[in-house]
């Protein structure tokens, strides 16, 4: 053991050190082609790697900069406005800062001296100054953290509404999720990365700002000092040090962007286990789901691993060239005026003068040093902020290109079913006219067709009037739900024209309805709010009036006020969630009403009540459903065959009636 102590040696461990390092970013390069080439030998996803390669690009370049001022100018949106104050007072807070620490060097300077030279008067008179001024700078320092935190907060409550206006802007937020495949995960983004993103621009510009303004005033007290020389050497390690670390942290941004991606990921699959767990139980399925969860995690992990360790590698490269390579400039720089005994400046010094110059210059350029190295590890942080910026601009771009009606997604090309198919349709999103007209429903040579591109009904045409109960049926898959969603402007049209009246004119009622966190008025009145109820002067008698009309006035009675707040989906079973829907649907009044299935957990004897009374307040209906007692309150029906053929019809006496 002791024969080999001898060699575990400062400098060998520096060397060894030195080498493994040398020898682990020679093996990531290395890898990095060899898993680059494994990808694209596969042929099946050429199309999402390259898609990814785009998302990934993350580092401090000309357009991580401009990125970043397009954030800026949501995150401060005038040149006089909150935010701006809060950066010129955490400016002012950074100089008096500097300020302080100045001080307190000479003042140290002075007490230190006072007790070497044993001056008790001159040691009572710096230590009083001390504690006199002990409040005003501990005052400095929490108004900096105060100011710090403040603008974190009001940036991240800039840029979320502003990203919230732009996701709840109509159906963005639908299409986001269900046309456009190139945000996997808003949620994330949305939430975590935004708080990231903010606090990380701040810490920035507090990591920047008083380095760049202890440089400044340091530069200036040490020219007078000890000449421009040695400032100008440090100033010269900045420069060439920060341009070899940016070089070498490039990979962190990219490795940022992973990190959140996997993160969303496990997020996901996380909530998809707590919104589907009933379904799950059912099916036994809590190892699969565990086996997708564990799955999801080690992805996550083995990055984390890879990264922690490369920030393991590029702390150490930092640690030497910003922290302790600069120390050692700097007392290079501050001995030279004191080991040159022909040296001008202490010609004819006293060993007490030449002890507090040299405590006061060498703990100014031990400062200056410190703040030199500080500028440099905010590279580091500077390249983790690009690729925060990557993915808040990637979602910003997709929200306006969603928006203005365009959107991306990876085709999957399917097969031809038979020979006579060959002839192409050519697709275009949106290129069908949507014409607003009241009372009435009109597909005018409208294809039917999935974001996908798949084809349901390559030409659709039939005219609804108000007035007129269509009953639209067919095997699953035939198109009956893409006919609503394109009725609904959820998915855009490929051609031909639809006439049909305004959005609030028509309304949905799902086979699960939705209930909102609220009130139970809310869950009646959904998704007017009560003061846009009283605009429309309708009373909560009314309402009463619509909930005894399906049979739930005994809700009401129950929970004893419109104002009870309750988890409305666990409190009311599927059936009287399928009645409050349609009490929903009778405080709104649209003229046309798609009915998806939504009364499959309601008796007949209320399903007939509320059929009629539909068409006694002037509702005219689209319904899905397989039960043979709803046919008498249509006047047509709509079949689709499923292999892209239809018939509309109206029913007769001699209609075979489908369903059970």
């Amino acid at each position: 053991m002791s024969a080999f102590s001898k060699y575990l040696t400062a400098k060998n461990s520096s060397i060894a050190g030195g080498i493994l390092l040398v020898l682990y970013l020679l093996k990531h390069r290395r890898r990095a082609p060899k898993q680059a080439g494994k990808k694209g030998s596969s042929a099946e996803l050429p199309l999402s790697i390259e898609k990814d390669g785009r998302k990934d690009r993350a580092a401090v370049d000309k357009v991580f900069f401009l990125r970043i001022l397009q954030i800026l100018r949501i995150m401060v949106p005038r040149f006089i406005c909150m935010e701006t104050g809060y950066l010129v007072f955490i400016a002012a807070m950074l100089v008096a800062r500097t300020y302080c620490d100045v001080w307190m060097i000479q003042n140290g300077t002075m007490i230190e001296s006072a007790i070497i030279g044993r001056s008790t008067k001159d040691f009572k008179v710096f230590l009083f100054s001390f504690i006199k001024f002990m409040p005003l700078i501990a005052l400095v320092n929490n108004f900096l953290k105060l100011g710090l935190n403040e603008l974190k907060l009001r940036f991240r409550e800039r840029l979320t509404k502003n990203l919230y206006d732009q996701y709840l802007l109509g159906f963005t937020f639908y299409k986001m999720g269900n046309l456009d495949n190139r945000i996997a995960n808003a949620d994330q983004l949305l939430t975590q990365d935004v708080e990231k993103f903010c606090n990380s621009v701040v810490d920035l510009y507090s990591n920047l700002s008083k380095p760049l303004l202890d440089i400044g005033l340091y530069l200036f007290k040490l020219t007078s000092a000890i000449g421009a020389q040695g400032p100008a050497i440090m100033m010269a390690y900045l420069l060439i040090s920060g341009l070899f670390l940016t070089r070498l942290r490039r990979p962190i941004g990219k490795m940022t962007v992973t990190e959140q991606r996997y993160e969303g990921e496990y997020r996901y699959v996380n909530s998809r286990l707590i919104t589907n767990s009933e379904e799950i139980a059912f099916y036994n399925g809590n190892l699969r789901e565990k086996q997708t969860i564990h799955a999801t995690f080690k992805k996550l992990v083995d990055h984390l691993h890879n990264f922690i360790f490369f920030r393991f590698s590029m702390g150490f490269v930092d640690s030497i060239i910003a922290k302790y390579i600069a120390t050692v400039v700097g007392y290079l720089v501050v001995s030279r005026p004191f080991l040159n005994l022909s040296h001008p400046r202490h010609l004819h010094s006293s060993h007490n003068e030449l002890l507090e110059d040299y405590y006061q210059s060498g703990r100014m350029l031990l400062r200056m040093s410190q703040a030199l190295g500080r500028i440099v590890l905010a590279g580091r942080e500077m390249t983790r902020l690009s690729g925060f910026t990557a993915r808040i601009t990637e979602l910003m771009k997709v929200l306006k290109e969603l928006n203005a009606g365009k959107y991306e997604r990876t085709m999957v090309s399917q097969p031809e079913k038979e020979s006579d198919d060959a002839e192409k349709i050519l697709l275009v999103p949106g290129s069908g006219q949507i014409i607003n007209r009241d009372n009435i429903i009109k597909f005018d040579h409208t294809p039917l067709a999935t974001p996908n591109g798949d084809i349901l009904i390559k030409d659709l045409t039939f005219e609804v009037r108000s007035g007129t109960n269509v009953l639209v049926c067919g095997p699953n898959g035939c198109g009956k739900s893409s006919l609503f969603r394109a009725l609904g402007e959820l998915w855009p049209l490929f051609g031909g024209h639809l006439t049909k009246p305004e959005r609030g004119k028509l309304f949905y009622v799902p086979q699960r309805p939705y209930m909102t966190l609220g009130s139970l008025r809310d869950q009646v009145i959904y998704p007017d709010t009560y003061e846009e109820q009283r605009r429309k002067g309708i009373s909560d008698q009314v309402l009463k009036e619509y909930l005894d009309n399906v049979q739930l006035g005994h809700i009401l009675n129950r929970e004893g006020s419109w104002d009870s707040v309750q988890d409305w989906m666990d409190v009311l079973s599927g059936g009287e969630k399928q009645r409050m829907a349609m009490a929903r649907l009778f405080y709104h009044k649209p003229q046309f009403a798609i009915l998806d299935e939504c009364t499959s957990a309601v008796s007949v004897d209320v399903e007939d009540y509320i059929y009629s009374h539909c068409r006694t307040v002037g509702i005219s209906l689209f319904t899905v459903s397989h039960r043979k007692s709803l046919w008498k309150h249509h006047e047509y029906y709509l079949h689709m065959d499923g292999r892209g053929n239809y018939e509309f019809k109206p029913i007769t006496e001699e209609t075979v009636e489908f369903g059970s």
